[in-house]
């Protein structure tokens, strides 16, 4: 853009008069010239021939002027200038063939991987480009980078695409031989082509719709980690010691930060440490949903059983605490007995920490008078989730439990579990039918007398009813 000053510059009357001295000055040298040579016997054959010089000359100028206004810098996808090919543009067909030559990045032809590698570097200048052009050796196009600055030196994570042929061993080494220190490399995925502050802001909105997102959205910060929610008080109403100062702790490979619901949020990594960038940002996720408070989404569907009876199925929190005791009140002791395996009477300690948002998601079951009869859980349990599942005795046998597990295996996958576990007695027909209805792979163990069914979620898993019910969203 010109501004408007630029364009409104003053006329001088000077540059006037030197170009009209100039052209005055040409005409008379050319009229001088064109005298001496015209009376000449050739005369008018060398004023022809020189006029005929000076056109093909502008014409050859012209073309050489276009020709490299277009071509890239150096550094580009073709050769540098100089080379056996010479000064030329360089087109799409150019840089594949440089690319087959080993001088430029993958070509499009080729199969690819993606790599995310990190690792530290020295805090001097010319060590990251040094580390650069190793990667560029061996055909890898860099796609982000990230940085985490050290006491000393600094962390550097990259994501890479690198032709399918290289391995882990061979990239390692060549980081190696760059100045890398402290290399860790594994697998990527299309999902980590997203740059870090768009994924950070979407993990904020996540958290900011539900707090049962936070452990989620922390796993998903950091990467592969443990994440274990200690309360301060336990089930049984005993102080747990489980705390944290406001600031957090960070100790290497293992970062505790303060549940705003009371308690400690521990992140374990044993294979990598933290980073101070990684705390801030975990930090960050803590205090925002510290300042929110308790929230869970109040979207509900409306469903009709195979007789008529319509029933809600919607997420629930410690507010409906009171719901779930008088539910507890009127399950018989053999229905309390099969879901909590032990003393009946301590069924009601356990529905505050089941109903928290911090340690899972719960879905209950209204009926059309609004009266609780059934609860289903997913639990985290470090890298493994749990579902659970109660169902009033009256309200059994209806489809009601199928229908809660389909919902949590499909909350399950949504969250990028691997798999979901449910523990219950090898006579609770009821919970080993529904799980085999999820026609997924199941493994099953005895475990102190106790049977464990896991079922391994699939990329392809998606959310579908099992029992034969209507929906209807409101």
């Amino acid at each position: 853009m010109t501004s408007s000053k630029s364009a409104r510059r003053p006329h001088h009357w000077r540059r006037d008069l030197i170009e009209l001295a100039a052209l005055f000055t040409a005409v008379a040298v050319a009229d001088a010239i064109a005298n001496l040579i015209g009376h000449q016997p050739d005369g008018p054959y060398l004023l022809v021939a020189s006029a005929v010089a000076l056109i093909a000359t502008a014409g050859f100028h012209t073309w050489w002027a276009r020709r490299h206004s277009h071509a890239p810098p150096f550094g580009g996808t073709g050769p540098a200038p100089g080379g056996d090919g010479g000064p030329a543009a360089y087109g799409a067909e150019d840089g594949a063939a440089a690319g087959d030559d080993g001088a430029g990045g993958v070509t499009g032809a080729e199969e690819t991987a993606l790599w995310r590698i990190r690792t530290t570097v020295r805090d001097a200048p010319g060590s990251l480009a040094t580390l650069c052009l190793a990667l560029s050796r061996l055909r890898v196009d860099i796609l982000t980078l990230g940085t985490h600055p050290l006491a000393r030196g600094t962390v550097d994570e990259f994501l890479l695409r690198a032709p399918a042929s290289l391995q882990a061993r061979e990239l390692s080494r060549e980081i190696a031989a760059a100045g890398g220190a402290d290399t860790w490399i594994e697998r990527a995925d299309a999902h980590d082509l997203v740059d870090i502050p768009t994924r950070v802001l979407s993990l904020a909105t996540r958290t900011a719709l539900d707090a049962a997102e936070l452990p989620l959205a922390l796993r998903q910060l950091l990467g592969r980690c443990t994440i274990h929610s200690l309360p301060a008080v336990s089930v049984t109403g005993r102080a747990t010691g489980e705390s944290a100062p406001v600031e957090g702790v960070l100790e290497e490979t293992v970062m505790r930060l303060r549940d705003p619901s009371g308690g400690v949020i521990s992140v374990e990594r044993p294979y990598l440490p933290f980073t101070p960038t990684e705390f801030a940002r975990a930090r960050a996720l803590v205090e925002l949903d510290a300042r929110l408070g308790p929230r869970v989404p109040r979207s509900a569907d409306v469903l009709t059983l195979p007789e008529g009876n319509e029933i809600t199925v919607r997420r629930a929190d410690r507010d409906d605490l009171a719901a779930a005791r008088a539910m507890h009140d009127r399950c018989s002791r053999r229905t309390l007995g099969l879901r909590y395996h032990g003393p009946v009477k301590d069924a009601d300690r356990y529905l505050d920490h089941l109903l928290s948002p911090r340690f899972g998601r719960t879905l209950a079951v209204q009926t059309a008078s609004g009266k609780l009869v059934a609860l289903g859980h997913l639990l985290w349990d470090g890298d493994e989730t749990e579902v659970a599942l109660l169902v009033e005795d009256d309200w059994q046998r209806r489809g009601i439990g199928s229908e809660l597990l389909g919902r949590l295996v499909a909350l399950a996958s949504e969250a990028g579990c691997a798999g979901v576990y449910a523990v219950t007695q090898s006579h609770n027909t009821g919970m080993v039918a529904a799980m085999r209805a999820l026609e997924l792979p199941l493994d099953y163990q005895i475990e102190e007398g106790t049977l464990v069914i896991t079922a391994r979620l699939t990329t392809e898993e998606a959310a579908r009813p099992v029992a034969p019910v209507e929906r209807a969203r409101r």
